[in-house]
């Protein structure tokens, strides 16, 4: 569970909990086939740098996905 703090806790060497890994962001390119969880199968068309990418589906619709890419996943 996330903490709602602006600041993340830090890992107690004597806690039984294993440390979390922060996750490497994200990254696509032109071309790259995604799939998108509520919309479907695309294809990236343009990345906008790090901020967002666009993804083109089947029936030719346009969508900007911004970070940090939670519901976008390379196929």
């Amino acid at each position: 569970m996330e903490s709602s703090r602006g600041t993340t806790r830090r890992h107690l060497s004597t806690s039984p909990f294993k440390q979390r890994v922060p996750s490497t962001p994200k990254t696509f390119e032109v071309g790259d086939r995604v799939s998108h969880d509520k919309e479907g199968v695309g294809r990236i068309t343009a990345v906008e740098g790090a901020e967002a990418v666009v993804v083109e589906f089947g029936d030719g619709r346009l969508l900007r996905v911004p970070a940090p890419f939670q519901k976008l996943h390379v196929l």
